[in-house]
């Protein structure tokens, strides 16, 4: 996958937009962080592909939650902590900044959950 993802071509505009769109966003990510940790996918090819300033600005105008904007932050970093940090640990931070973005993930997921 050479392509970027555009958020705003991806959700459309409809009553439920908010809960369902957070939830497909969430699920989205956790396919990414997964990709990351398991190597699949390196930092800058997911800046490219997904955490990248259109997507970013997308989240903020249009699904202005917090959490999500917290993820697509994190998201955005990735790459640097290879840049300012020594290897073993970079991998480290790496590996945490994931699991924050798993924990938001599911944070965002959380309320269908106990709706369901």
């Amino acid at each position: 996958m050479n392509t970027p993802l555009h958020l705003g071509q991806m959700f459309t505009d409809s009553p439920q937009r908010s809960k369902e769109q957070l939830a497909v966003f969430a699920l989205l990510n956790l396919g990414f962080v997964s990709s990351l940790a398991s190597g699949t996918l390196r930092a800058t090819e997911a800046v490219h592909l997904f955490y990248r300033a259109e997507n970013c600005n997308f989240v903020r105008k249009r699904l202005r939650d917090k959490t999500a904007d917290g993820i697509m932050s994190h998201g955005v970093q990735l790459p640097d902590v290879f840049t300012v940090l020594p290897p073993e640990e970079a991998q480290r931070e790496f590996q945490r900044e994931l699991e924050a973005m798993r924990g938001l993930c599911l944070k965002l997921l959380q309320p269908k959950r106990l709706a369901a």
